[in-house]
This record gives structure tokens, sequence and C-alpha cells, in this order.
């Protein structure tokens, strides 16, 4: 009797306090966190995929094919159309044989012509089929849709498209990247995004390269976790709380970390005015920033931005930076944290060949990735 008494009055509490407790309290404890790298073909050799840690990746986004506007796809995955598909297929294998889900991106930068006549009404039930078929072919397990930029003409046929898919398979993996928000204009929300959520799997954030040499800007970080300002008007809390209020759910939103960093010129430190951007993704991965930038008399810790930084009166690396942004242990554990308390889906990584360094010994040559999967 004592313990049913007992066992009762348990739930009870359990029961009240889920009711009436903000959801961050337990949205991050019923499914293991997505942690989706990008690989690319064009970045192939910088991270062989035997050399993968697929210890922290969950999903793999291999890139890419892209859209005609007629309908039909391109899987030449800025290889060749002959070994594009060759290499596509054994990076599936592989995925696979480690237990993660391969998935295939679609689009990216460049490409909106393509999707807006693919998406088309006219055309869009070829463009399933295309899409589907190479999926298929290649022996991946769903679709990542990368339509950049996505404006507000083009959301009809995009949704229209992405229920399609879905429509045609349940059960296929579907993701969405989607730009970070301006927290200058960030008050009017858009239920838009709100319609994507049933659809999609994952609606990630591309939350990087979210600061430039802009009119009205200062110097800011690439990535910053917080701290956005007028003249800093970027930051992953501000884009997160916006894709909340536009009704994204929280299971279903992810935040972008990049593997690469921001290089100015003319500034020596955040919030300053007069610098310009000459180096970011390839040119400063975090690989070619620990080799060639990195010096621990530069170093400096932003605890508003939740960001490393380093910074010079003299101008450093082969790009000549006076300040650099960029992610290191220190801001991944940050927004690690920081998703765990919102009860976030996960991250993506763009791109996980860009923190590979194989100079380094082994177990010690991917520690932005190992950082992830303590952090995630």
């Amino acid at each position: 009797m004592v313990l049913r008494l007992l066992v009762a009055v348990l739930l009870t509490e359990l029961l009240t306090h889920s009711a009436t407790a903000d959801d961050t309290v337990f949205a991050n404890g019923f499914q293991k966190p997505w942690i989706s790298g990008y690989y690319v073909g064009y970045q192939r050799d910088l991270y062989p995929i035997a050399e993968v840690d697929f210890s922290v990746v969950t999903h793999l986004m291999v890139g890419r094919i892209t859209p005609n506007a007629s309908g039909t796809v391109n899987t030449h995955f800025d290889i060749d159309s002959v070994n594009g598909p060759i290499w596509a297929r054994q990076v599936a294998t592989a995925t696979h044989a480690a237990g993660a889900k391969a998935v295939l991106m679609v689009g990216g930068a460049g490409e909106y012509g393509g999707w807006v006549g693919a998406a088309s009404p006219a055309n869009r039930s070829i463009f399933v089929a295309n899409l589907l078929a190479a999926m298929d072919d290649l022996g991946y397990d769903g679709l990542d849709l990368d339509w950049e930029p996505l404006n507000t003409a083009d959301q009809p046929n995009f949704l229209a498209l992405a229920q399609a898919l879905r429509a045609a398979r349940p059960n296929l993996i579907l993701s969405v990247p989607l730009g970070w928000i301006n927290a200058n204009f960030a008050n009017t929300i858009d239920p838009f995004y709100g319609a994507l959520a049933p659809v999609f799997d994952q609606i990630n954030i591309m939350s990087y390269d979210m600061a430039g040499s802009w009119e009205g800007w200062q110097s800011w970080h690439s990535s910053a976790l917080t701290g956005a300002s007028g003249n800093t008007p970027s930051s992953v809390e501000t884009s997160v709380d916006w894709y909340r209020r536009s009704g994204v759910p929280r299971s279903r939103l992810g935040i972008g970390i990049p593997f690469y960093g921001t290089c100015w010129q003319n500034v020596t430190a955040p919030r300053q005015f007069g610098g310009s951007v000459v180096a970011s993704d390839n040119v400063l991965s975090y690989r070619n920033i620990m080799l060639g930038y990195f010096a621990a008399d530069r170093y400096q810790w932003d605890a508003v931005a939740m960001m490393g930084w380093l910074g010079s009166a003299t101008r450093f690396g082969t790009a000549q930076c006076n300040f650099v942004s960029y992610d290191d242990g220190s801001s991944i554990a940050a927004k690690g944290a920081y998703s765990r308390r919102q009860g976030l889906g996960g991250t993506i990584v763009w791109t996980i060949a860009q923190g590979h360094i194989p100079e380094r010994p082994l177990g010690q040559r991917d520690p932005l990735l190992r950082a992830i999967g303590q952090s995630f």
C-alpha cells in the first residue's frame, strides 16, 4: 500500500511538472540529436571516406547533385559525370557500413534557376521522379533540398515539391538548410516555415557566414552564439528564436557549425568599423587556421558572442588577416550546451573535411568533430 501510494504521488508530480514546464526541460531527452556532416566531391581528397569519424556523424550529407530547369538532374558531384557517381556510391556504401545514414545534397549556391524551373507545376512530377531515381541508383536514404536563395515567391513550389516527395516515399529522410536571420528584421515571423515542419525530418539553420563588410555593420563573428546588436545583428540564438516563433518545433530544428573561419583586414577585433572580409570558406578552413594562422598570443575569447578569435595589428597568415573569427572546442561546447537547453534536434557541419588535420597523430585529427560529439 505504501509503495503504491508513493508511486502515485511521483506520477502525479511528474505529470504536473510535464504539463507546466517549458519544453526546453525535456525536449532533447527522447531522441538522439543528429550530427549531419556535409561531405562534398571537390573536397574528397582533404578527408578520404575511410578516415571519416562515424562515431560522431549520424548523417552524411553528400554533395552534390544539381537541378536543371527541365526537371532533370546532374550527378557530377563537382567531379565529373563518370567519376562523380562512382565516388558517391562508394561514399554511400561506407556510410551504411558504419551504421550512419547517407543523404544526397541537392542544389547549393548558384543553382537558383534550376530549382525554379524544376519545381514549377509543369516540371515538378518529372523532377520528383528524377530525384528519387538518382537517390535509388546511388544508394542513398534521403534528400537534402538546398534551394538558395529560397525567396517568398518560391515558397509555394518548394512546399509542393517537398510534399510530393514525402507522398511518394513516406520513409524518405528529408532535410532542408535555411538561412540565418538578421536581428534587425526579426520582428515579423513567417508561418511558411511552420508549414514545412510536418514534411521535413531536419530543418537546419545555416548559422555561418553571418557577418561581412556590409553597410552599417561592424566587424563580427561568422557564427556567434549570442550577442546580436544593432551593428552586429546576427547570432545563432536570434535565428533559432525566429524559426521557433514561425512555428518550427524544437525537435525538427538544428543549428549550423562551420569548420572554417572568416578573415578580416583593417580591423583587429570584433565590433569595429571599417574592415573588409578577404577570406572564408575553403581558404580559411580550420586546418589552415591551425597550421598557418593560430598563435597563442593572438587568441582571445569573446564571452558575449561565445566565440574564439585571433587578432593582431600586424597582418598574419597567407590571407594577411588582422582579425580571424572561427569555431573552436570552446565555442562548440557552448553551442552544444545551448542546443541541449533549447531541446533542439541537432546540428549540421559545413564541411567536415575542413576540420580534418591529417598532419596530427591518429586520434587527434578531427578535434572539432570530436568536440561536437562530446557537446551534442
